[in-house]
């Protein structure tokens, strides 16, 4: 079986705030019965930083932010939301979420989470937009596939093309 080091590291590429902020809120979704994987593509080519399922089926995207010119660069956020019942800002803890209440940033549908590496905490829920059955079955079936993918990367690490 690999090693904690030999297994895919979320959010690799971004800075390591971004990490410690998945992980806050991974502990926040296990803790409320919501699987979630990290840097999940999605079928119109974005990818989003975290997406979680929950014991009824609701697909959540959340996007995580550690600067205040990434987020308010951030215009095709937007894209995400055909992909899930609820979409989440994910912020670090101390970040200044003032711009967050911008018509553009969507306060009525979007929601707020602000996160360390130890947890996180919803500051406002995401309104609830259910998909589409066929979207919904195509991404259930998605994030299955890749959480089997990731798990068989983490037992036999030389898999060509595991994720």
């Amino acid at each position: 079986m690999a090693t904690p080091a030999e297994l895919p590291t979320c959010l690799a590429d971004a800075p390591l705030i971004a990490g410690d902020v998945a992980r806050g809120v991974s502990r926040l979704f296990y803790r409320a019965d919501w699987m979630a994987l990290c840097e999940v593509p999605l079928g119109n080519g974005r990818r989003a930083d975290i997406m979680a399922i929950d014991g009824k089926g609701l697909v959540t995207i959340v996007e995580i932010k550690v600067s205040r010119a990434d987020l308010l660069g951030d215009m095709k956020w937007p894209d995400y939301l055909d992909y899930c019942d609820r979409f989440y800002w994910a912020l670090p803890t101390g970040f200044d979420l003032t711009p967050l209440e911008e018509a553009a940033f969507r306060p009525d549908l979007a929601g707020l989470i602000v996160a360390d590496r130890y947890d996180a905490a919803i500051l406002r829920e995401a309104a609830c937009r259910p998909l589409a059955a066929a979207r919904r079955k195509a991404e259930t079936l998605r994030f299955a596939r890749r959480a089997a993918r990731r798990m068989m990367a983490g037992l036999d690490p030389g898999l060509e093309g595991a994720d």
